[in-house]
């Protein structure tokens, strides 16, 4: 009996002995050779895989994109012959481009993706590098085009969704008739008739400081009417920048954008009318649009009888659409959203005026989830909901009002499937007929032909390669089999599917939906640390649903890591319940539910080992990621963030206050990375831009500034010249350095001591 004790108990520790030897062969030289070469390893290896199908105008002919033996080609199909062919004759395209560029390009191997039919179908235009240029298919002549206007220098933003009201200009805009202009002169609304020098205004109230915008101004459509916007200016908050180290000069640049953030004052549009015969004036009331984040433009009834806008309240709680008497001035609300929580203006705002404003086409998750209805434009009273269920409506394709039908795409229609897989359907207004235009269990991607005729079904999910069929809308009748993606030599060269988890969120009945990437040299009697690769944003969801041959989770995974994605509650296409939990709370980012999803994996798999928990995001991934290592430290023990928002203050105004309200209160401060640094206790590596025009790099240099204060250890990595960027190649090798040392307990190469190039690093997502 001692003797058999003896054995086991050397058994257990020659096993536990061989269990760390394998555990230290990750991290390796050659696990980082096989990260940084995978895309390399797996690109080329798909054959038949399409892109989107493209119609050419209003013909019933498309062009695709696919892949093939050696590369990919154009293939054009005309959907009433169903004849097939190449787009154009590659040979010849290639070799005349590579006269005219002085490059060497091969048929399978063209420097562009997409094309576009000109001149009648008799030649296609591309882009590259930075030029257009256009073939003629007649001859296979190439000539670059002219070149667009372009501004030199950085790109700025304003921070605000679209452009803001314009200051005023001299140019003019000529009435519908023909037979009159309207200017702005000295910050007012002027008319002359066309072709004339003499003009007579129509307002005395503009100023500097309360402008008539020239962009605002519309004619009505009998031209005896115009309405503008006034507008008071409100604060125009700049970002400043350094750029360190410029590419022309030894000297460092200077850079200034402007950039609205929560709470700053904002410009105020007052819609004015103005009667041209008469003079008259009329400042609308703006009882129902008092406090306005944005005015919408200004669209006339065809009857010259009103005009509209949309008003977006400050806090994007109150969203109306106001219609505006043109005889007497007077506003109505139309319709009017007023959720206790958000409107999501962003993404889930649709309108289609019927007949001239009598029926409207309005989305709602007035019902809790995202549908359509039909609303009366006189009363705005619902006239019937046309969609409705447990589902939602993710947009609209086509609203027929001939037939009164709308063509739209939904997910989660399906009891026990995956509630984010896209599907497309039909309906009638009356809510009638609904039909399924797309029937496999996958995420579908679909394009119409101008007369909605004809539609090309491209389906696929992350476990299964894109499949293209072309099919008759009258009848789903499937007309022909355009590709079917084969991925034998790719499955043959090391790539796995990811495996798609599910596990119950916080309230214990919700489905939590992610991704599971394991190495390609998986070993199940190993343990492995876990990375997540998160990014909550409230604007949609990012899970991936489609076939991919590569993913950068899939590289950083071969260094000896499980790598994850999920979205929790707060990300959008669910219920409406599901997306106010980020309600004035993105420091929840969902987290009660990933960790729960994570201990659901650990309970079924042996070697996921969540002792060892890293995670990483870019954007408001960065401010998540930072945010597990300090609200659930518990949990998570190493993160690398990326130029992250990491207080809702100092990102643009549209973003933030959509999701965190105004005025801003003490959710802002508790959600806050920089309020909340001096919580940190686990491994932090800091990546940053110093030229980051999408959120101020400030945010993050807060963040290392609380650090410092708080006097806790961390890293910090600052790229020159960089933007809005989680480090490029040189930001993979140092994000996955950061967890294989901290993480894997291994020391990563010396890259100082490594030949330079000698291994291509992986681009990052």
């Amino acid at each position: 009996m001692e003797r058999h004790r003896l054995f086991r108990t050397s058994a257990l520790v020659l096993t536990l002995c061989l269990l760390s030897v394998v555990a230290l062969s990750q991290g390796t030289l050659a696990d980082y050779e096989r990260a940084f070469g995978l895309r390399d390893q797996l690109q080329g290896k798909t054959v038949n895989l399409p892109d989107r199908a493209n119609w050419i105008g209003k013909t019933s002919r498309f062009w695709y994109r696919k892949s093939v033996v050696g590369g990919n080609e154009f293939v054009l199909v005309d959907a009433e012959t169903l004849a097939k062919r190449p787009a154009f004759d590659h040979e010849k395209l290639a070799a005349a481009l590579s006269t005219a560029m002085n490059e060497k390009y091969s048929a399978l191997k063209l420097p562009f993706q997409q094309i576009t039919f000109a001149n009648d179908e008799k030649s296609i235009e591309f882009s590259v590098v930075d030029a257009r240029w256009r073939c003629d298919l007649a001859d296979y002549s190439v000539k670059k085009l002219p070149p667009e206007e372009r501004r030199g220098g950085i790109t700025f933003s304003t921070g605000l969704p679209g452009p803001r009201y314009n200051f005023p200009r001299t140019d003019a805009k000529v009435s519908p008739d023909g037979k009159w202009e309207a200017w702005i002169s000295n910050f007012n609304v002027w008319i002359r008739p066309k072709g004339k020098r003499e003009g007579t205004a129509l307002s005395f109230d503009g100023s500097e400081g309360n402008y008539y915008a020239l962009a605002s101004l519309v004619w009505s459509p009998d031209s005896k009417m115009v309405a503008a916007y006034r507008v008071r200016p409100g604060y125009n908050r700049k970002v400043q920048y350094v750029e360190s180290s410029p590419a022309d000069q030894v000297q460092p640049k200077y850079h200034s954008m402007d950039y609205a953030k929560p709470g700053d004052a904002l410009d105020q549009p007052q819609p004015v009318l103005f009667h041209v015969e008469s003079k008259k004036q009329i400042v609308v009331d703006n009882a129902l649009f008092p406090n306005p984040y944005n005015l919408t433009r200004i669209e006339w009834r065809k009857d010259n009888q009103a005009f509209t806008f949309e008003y977006n309240q400050r806090g994007h709680q109150v969203y109306r659409i106001v219609e505006v008497d043109a005889a007497s001035g007077k506003a109505r609300s139309v319709i009017s959203e007023e959720p206790k929580t958000f409107f999501t203006y962003s993404s889930k705002k649709y309108r289609f005026d019927l007949a001239d404003g009598k029926e409207i086409i309005w989305m709602s998750e007035r019902d809790g989830w995202n549908h359509l209805y039909l609303m009366d434009g006189a009363t705005g009273q619902v006239k019937n909901q046309i969609t409705k269920g447990r589902w939602v409506v993710r947009g609209v394709e086509k609203v027929d009002e001939e037939k009164r039908q709308i063509w739209f795409q939904a997910s989660g229609m399906y009891s026990g499937k995956d509630p984010y897989f896209v599907h497309y359907y039909r309906i009638n207004f009356d809510g009638s007929g609904l039909t399924a235009l797309t029937e496999a269990d996958a995420n579908h991607s679909v394009t119409f032909s101008a007369d909605m005729k004809f539609y090309v079904d491209s389906w696929s999910r992350v476990d299964l390669p894109t499949m293209a069929e072309l099919r008759n809308s009258a009848d789903k009748k499937l007309l022909a089999e355009l590709e079917r993606g084969d991925i034998q030599e790719l499955v043959k060269a090391g790539w796995r599917a990811p495996e798609v988890f599910t596990a119950l969120g916080r309230d214990s009945k919700t489905d939590i939906w992610g991704v599971i990437y394991r190495p390609s040299n998986f070993d199940p009697l190993k343990k492995y640390p876990v990375i997540e690769n998160i990014y909550a944003g409230p604007h949609s969801s990012f899970v991936p649903k489609s076939f991919g041959a590569f993913n950068a989770m899939q590289a950083m995974a071969e260094l000896g890591f499980i790598v994850v994605q999920v979205d929790g509650m707060g990300t959008s296409n669910r219920s409406k319940a599901f997306h106010d939990v980020a309600w004035k709370n993105l420091g929840d980012a969902g987290f009660p539910d990933r960790i729960l999803w994570h201990q659901a994996v650990a309970a079924k798999y042996r070697y996921y080992d969540i002792t060892r928990v890293g995670i990483f995001g870019t954007s408001a991934g960065g401010q998540s990621s930072l945010g597990g290592l300090l609200f659930h430290p518990e949990f998570y023990k190493v993160c690398v963030s990326s130029c992250g928002c990491h207080d809702n203050r100092m990102d643009k105004i549209w973003w933030n206050e959509q999701w965190m309200g105004w005025p801003l209160g003490p959710e802002y401060a508790a959600a806050s990375n920089v309020d909340n640094a001096h919580r940190l206790q686990g491994k932090l590596l800091l990546i940053l831009g110093e030229l980051d025009t999408n959120v101020d790099p400030a945010s993050t240099m807060q963040v290392v500034n609380a650090l410092i204060k708080a006097e806790k250890t961390f890293d910090f990595l600052m790229l020159p010249g960089a933007g809005h960027t989680s480090g490029g190649a040189y930001g993979d090798k140092r994000r996955y350095d950061y967890f294989v040392h901290h993480l894997l307990g291994v020391e990563p190469p010396d890259w100082n001591k490594i030949e330079k190039n000698k291994i291509a690093a992986a681009d990052g997502k």
